[in-house]
């Protein structure tokens, strides 16, 4: 199942790209195993995938220990402050700093195990109240503050877009997002890059990937349903 059905949702990939011109190299799947065992991980794995996404800090350690060295692990859910030590050292980027607060954590934390942590800026563009996320107006602000961290690295910005029944819906969202990143890549500030954007998942990545993002995170389309119960 899982090999079928990367090989859908890369095919479609594929196609988004030709309809936003552009380069399919410049876009990277995320495969979102939150919730999932490690042997469907391993599965993946074997199918030449290395980059996993996971929502809880306690749950990416304990598979960071359990899986090859060379997975680059994103953390994308909600980043307490005191699960901050079990994401800081093995997050290849976490997706979802939402606070200085926040930052300020990871900074010491970094600090104390002499690693840098690459980060990304969580917006609510859609202002969803069901959501965590700095909103538009405030994002440069707050780059602005976390670039003085000598720990920290932005690489971008990411955004859950709300979830709907029609993908189109979130069209503009994502092209808000964009232009966000744009219009701060152009301030030129000292620790800051705006290459990553990170939007899109299972139910709207096409979209997502024709409006410029570079990262989708994609969970059910790979690995089916989710099971919380367990």
């Amino acid at each position: 199942m899982i090999k079928e059905n990367l090989e859908d949702v890369k095919r479609r990939m594929t196609e988004a790209c030709k309809r936003g011109s552009r380069v399919r190299d410049d876009v990277t799947l995320i495969c979102v195993s939150k919730t999932k065992p490690v042997e469907m991980i391993k599965e993946a794995y074997d199918l030449g995938e290395r980059e996993f996404g996971e929502n809880k800090a306690q749950e990416m350690k304990e598979k960071y220990e359990l899986l090859p060295k060379d997975i680059h692990w994103h953390f994308i859910g909600h980043l307490q402050t005191n699960k901050v030590r079990y994401v800081v050292g093995r997050a290849y980027l976490i997706h979802s700093v939402d606070s200085l607060h926040l930052a300020e954590a990871i900074e010491q934390e970094s600090r104390k195990k002499e690693v840098i942590s690459h980060i990304l800026l969580e917006v609510n563009v859609a202002k969803e109240e069901s959501k965590f996320g700095i909103h538009t107006e405030e994002t440069v602000e707050l780059v602005k503050k976390i670039a003085a961290f000598p720990h920290i690295r932005i690489e971008g910005l990411m955004t859950i877009a709300p979830f709907v029944g029609n993908p189109e819906e979130n069209r503009q969202i994502f092209q808000k997002l964009y232009e966000l990143s744009v219009d701060i890549g152009r301030k030129n500030i000292d620790n800051v890059s705006m290459g990553v954007l990170s939007m899109g998942m299972t139910n709207d990545y096409e979209v997502a990937v024709e409006e410029g993002a570079t990262y989708i995170r994609v969970g059910t389309g790979i690995f089916g349903e989710r099971d919380y119960n367990h």
